[in-house]
């Protein structure tokens, strides 16, 4: 597969276009079957909030999604890939043994929750909102869901979306690796950030057999905080959270969910 990718098309159309395309088909194709889900009401009982969207706020979403990803994602990805180029990044055989990609990846993800980062973004995005004076976005809370679903996971204000895309690549981009390597981190990502805006908790849910994994259901907790923002920033591994004590609502809560559970079985 990957021989006949770069046999038929330029190390630009790879970097560029090729990873747009596999951007939006994995995001879109993950993404999906939540709205599904939601609208049919299907394994209702595994979903987190009781509240649902309406499928015009769900519209609305895809809409701007697509505006978002077309006209702010890929101009920047074409523009990028001189700088891709000078950090080394190629596309040609051979490729990374397994085990250099599988520390590389490793390593991404344990250092990409930080939340002082996110902090940033946030007031970032906000500053550079209220200077441009962008309709309908005064505070991040705007462009949010209270009651995510996964396709929710990218829909942000522009500011904030290039702000947190550079946050995705510029390991990729810092490292030098092969074109794959970058390809998996952002397939992994992008699954990883939709189920954790999925809104539902599964029995089969990553946070269920991986220590210290966030997930559906604790980064959902961010989002029924609408309007204050004030825990459970990350969506993979919550030890900033925990460490910075931005996590202390939701294990509260969590407490007396269980509390309340033990006293209805008894």
């Amino acid at each position: 597969m990957l021989q006949y990718l770069i046999t038929h098309f330029s190390d630009f159309q790879l970097a560029c276009i090729g990873t747009f395309i596999l951007h939006e088909s994995v995001f879109f194709l993950s993404g999906f079957p939540f709205i599904f889900l939601e609208r049919r009401g299907y394994l209702s009982k595994y979903k987190i909030q009781a509240k649902t969207n309406t499928p015009a706020a769900q519209e609305k979403c895809i809409t701007r999604l697509l505006l978002y990803h077309f006209f702010v994602n890929f101009p920047v990805m074409l523009l990028s890939y001189p700088v891709f180029k000078f950090m080394g990044m190629r596309s040609s055989l051979p490729l990374p043994s397994w085990y250099f990609q599988e520390h590389m990846l490793l390593g991404k993800l344990l250092t990409s929750e930080h939340i002082l980062f996110q902090r940033t973004v946030n007031v970032t995005s906000v500053v550079i909102a209220c200077v441009l004076a962008v309709p309908d976005y005064i505070l991040l809370s705007g462009f949010r869901y209270a009651t995510p679903f996964g396709l929710t996971s990218e829909y942000a204000h522009p500011a904030e979306i290039l702000f947190l895309g550079f946050a995705t690549i510029v390991g990729p981009a810092i490292t030098g690796p092969h074109l794959m390597t970058l390809w998996l981190w952002m397939v992994f990502r992008v699954l990883e950030t939709v189920e954790a805006h999925s809104g539902y908790h599964f029995p089969w849910s990553p946070s269920n057999f991986i220590p210290l994994y966030g997930g559906s259901d604790f980064h959902d907790y961010h989002h029924r905080l609408l309007y204050t923002k004030s825990g459970n920033y990350s969506s993979t591994f919550v030890y900033m959270d925990w460490l910075f004590g931005t996590d202390t609502g939701y294990r509260k809560l969590k407490a007396l969910t269980t509390a309340e559970a033990d006293g209805k079985r008894m």
